[in-house]
């Protein structure tokens, strides 16, 4: 054997097993992944100022609501389509959503905006509640907010499609 082939052989004697076993373990995990958009079922924000909230929105009953610039409560009827939710699903994904605290509450007296994030899948469920005025982590908060704002950019989004 020349010395070429056996440190040929070795390379692949040593990189095929580890390669084989990589594409084994991400197998599963993928396939045991807690939140698969195949498993979603809804998403539900709502937005406040002190202790009412401002807006409320369900995809499960598709209920949105919102005070204007009136003061007055108005009820519409909004569907996310299913590139919408597959659109929120991937960026909640991106920005780390899954392995975010419950709660991130800075400001007890309710002055800033306050944010509460549901995600709901058939075996999991995933709720946040954020306020603008954290300050443990500011990253931590500003993807928060980001991923909150998102949601309802894409709810009043379909709200002008549909009304």
């Amino acid at each position: 054997m020349s010395n070429r082939f056996k440190k040929i052989f070795l390379g692949v004697s040593i990189s095929l097993p580890f390669l084989l076993y990589c594409i084994y373990y991400y197998t599963i995990m993928v396939k045991n992944a807690p939140y698969k958009f195949a498993e979603f079922e809804n998403i539900t924000l709502k937005e406040s100022v002190g202790k009412n909230f401002n807006k409320l929105y369900s995809s499960k009953s598709q209920e949105f609501q919102f005070l204007n610039t009136r003061d007055s409560l108005v009820k519409n009827k909004v569907k996310l389509s299913k590139d919408d939710l597959l659109f929120l699903h991937r960026k909640a994904a991106e920005l780390g959503f899954w392995n975010w605290p419950t709660k991130m509450i800075g400001d007890t007296s309710g002055k800033s905006p306050r944010y509460y994030l549901q995600f709901d899948y058939q075996r999991k469920s995933k709720i946040i509640e954020i306020d603008a005025a954290y300050d443990q982590n500011i990253k931590l908060r500003d993807a928060a907010i980001e991923l909150a704002k998102t949601v309802d950019k894409a709810i009043l989004d379909a709200d002008d499609a549909q009304n």
